[in-house]
């Protein structure tokens, strides 16, 4: 048995995956001054040595709380509140009855205002005063007015994705998602989300739901649950997703409204109506998309986030439950080193992240069969505690879990959300440069990173069929001989991605 193989679930890897994620985006965001800043607050240089800690904080800080060693000067996240659209509500108002209009004509508001009429953290936004704020600025009486599935493509700045006019549920198939890269530690290929990919289904759609409905019924809160003060984000995240779905798949999704029954959802794949008020929106999400959704809440009182609800059935390892209420940093405590290199940088992002600039990345694995939720005790923990003799090829899949991450521009909430794509690993065969590629991670990959990813279960089998499958590339002049293995220009992808994945589909 391996010593750190119970140390490698789905946890760490997903949560490494975001923290390295928000790290990076923030340290790239900023200004070559404020990366010098903040590399003077946290006494590094650009090389990883201590260097002198003479140099004045950044004024965000707050310079005469004193701290120890290199960690950097607590921030008063309380008095930060993240970006506002306000002027977006007179646009998102256009069509609505005059009335309403008047109450979104995106009025100036005092910080002082804000501050001292913040939503309470567990308060149901029903039972809010009008003149109560989200953490965006947006009064109650201005959400009401808005209504339901208001224009929230004018409201976040992310426009509504495109028709997939030749789309095939059929079909489907994902894109064929490749994030390996080497040197492992070099970039962590980030970039902005595409707004008509937010959400992709794929030929797997009716079997996922029937499935995820199941871990519901099974486990329960383990899968799906929220906090007070949830409500509007549960809302909002739900109306985006379903907007998302009808402007992308019109000839599977639609939404009408009825006086007796209210928005309803009609979905053309499971031939269903759902009354979207009639139940949580969670339990609309569950009931009709194959993705997992974590709702972080910014808390008033100290300005940090938490997780307050989710949809989670694609976790190994852990479930909603473990993590429900915790705060970012509690989150991501299993994660070595967080708190001395990434707590300061993640805390920081989540305060600063627009509703206008989603970003996405991906995480992957390898996996015996297709696990989609693991609860404790789960018989498919014992795979990962040895190496398997004789376990066929047939059964290794590669699991990617494509990432993003959202500001909701009402709420204010920070939406974190993934889905499990598996591959079988013989696709990779035929694939320029990914047999090479995976395999120098696989074996010079650094160790603790490795560990976390935990691939060792299956490496006996998965590296002598890559290292098979490199040399043929090679022979049959599909790559160079001697290439030097790097990521790929394509990546997430590789060479002939695309004319692969439309053959599959039949294109």
């Amino acid at each position: 048995m391996r010593p750190q193989a119970m140390h490698t679930l789905t946890e760490p890897f997903i949560l490494l995956g975001l923290a390295l994620l928000l790290c990076a985006i923030f340290l790239l965001a900023l200004s070559k001054r404020q990366r010098e800043a903040l590399f003077g607050g946290l006494s590094v240089d650009a090389r990883g040595r201590r260097a002198s800690t003479s140099k004045t904080p950044p004024r965000s800080l707050t310079p005469e709380k004193k701290v120890p060693g290199n960690v950097p000067p607590p921030v008063e996240y309380k008095d930060i509140y993240p970006p506002s659209r306000r002027e977006a509500l007179p646009n998102a108002a256009q069509s609505l009855p005059l009335e309403r209009k008047k109450k979104l004509a995106g009025r100036d508001v005092d910080p002082n205002e804000l501050g001292k009429s913040i939503i309470p953290f567990t308060a149901d936004y029903h039972d809010c005063g009008p003149s109560t704020f989200t953490p965006t600025g947006v009064s109650i009486e201005e959400v009401k007015a808005l209504g339901d599935f208001p224009d929230y493509a004018e409201l976040s700045g992310v426009p509504l994705p495109e028709p997939y006019k030749e789309f095939n549920i059929e079909n489907a198939r994902p894109r064929l998602y490749r994030p390996f890269r080497w040197a492992y530690h070099q970039t962590m290929s980030l970039t902005k989300l595409e707004h008509n990919w937010w959400l992709e289904l794929e030929n797997t759609y009716v079997e996922r739901i029937a499935q995820r409905k199941k871990l519901f019924l099974d486990h329960g809160k383990l899968v799906l649950d929220y906090l007070p003060g949830s409500e509007l984000a549960c809302k909002e995240l739900m109306e985006m997703v379903l907007q998302f779905l009808c402007a992308r798949y019109p000839q599977y999704f639609s939404l009408s409204h009825s006086s007796s029954r209210g928005n309803i959802f009609h979905n053309g794949i499971l031939k269903s109506e759902t009354a979207v008020n009639s139940m949580h929106p969670l339990h609309v999400l569950l009931n009709n998309v194959p993705e997992d959704f974590a709702v972080m809440l910014r808390n008033p009182e100290d300005g940090l986030y938490y997780f307050r609800g989710g949809l989670l059935c694609s976790a190994l390892g852990w479930n909603v439950s473990t993590k429900l209420g915790l705060q970012l940093r509690e989150i991501h405590s299993p994660i070595p080193d967080y708190k001395e290199k990434m707590e300061f940088s993640m805390d920081r992002y989540f305060s600063k992240l627009p509703a206008s600039r989603p970003i996405q990345r991906g995480s992957w694995g390898l996996e015996v069969g297709q696990p989609l939720f693991m609860p404790p005790g789960d018989p498919h923990e014992k795979l990962r505690e040895s190496q398997t003799p004789g376990i066929p090829l047939s059964r290794i899949h590669l699991r990617v879990d494509w990432q993003t991450l959202r500001r909701l521009p009402l709420s204010g909430a920070i939406i974190f959300n993934f889905k499990a794509l598996f591959t079988p690993i013989s696709e990779f065969r035929d694939e320029p440069h990914i047999p090479a590629l995976v395999r120098k991670v696989l074996k010079e990959g650094k160790k603790n990173l490795m560990e976390y990813k935990n691939t060792w279960h299956v490496e006996h089998v998965v590296l002598p069929a890559l290292k098979e499958w490199e040399e043929e590339q090679v022979r049959d002049g599909l790559v160079q001989d001697k290439w030097e293995v790097k990521t790929l220009d394509e990546s997430p992808w590789f060479p002939g991605w695309e004319e692969k994945w439309h053959r599959q589909q039949g294109f």
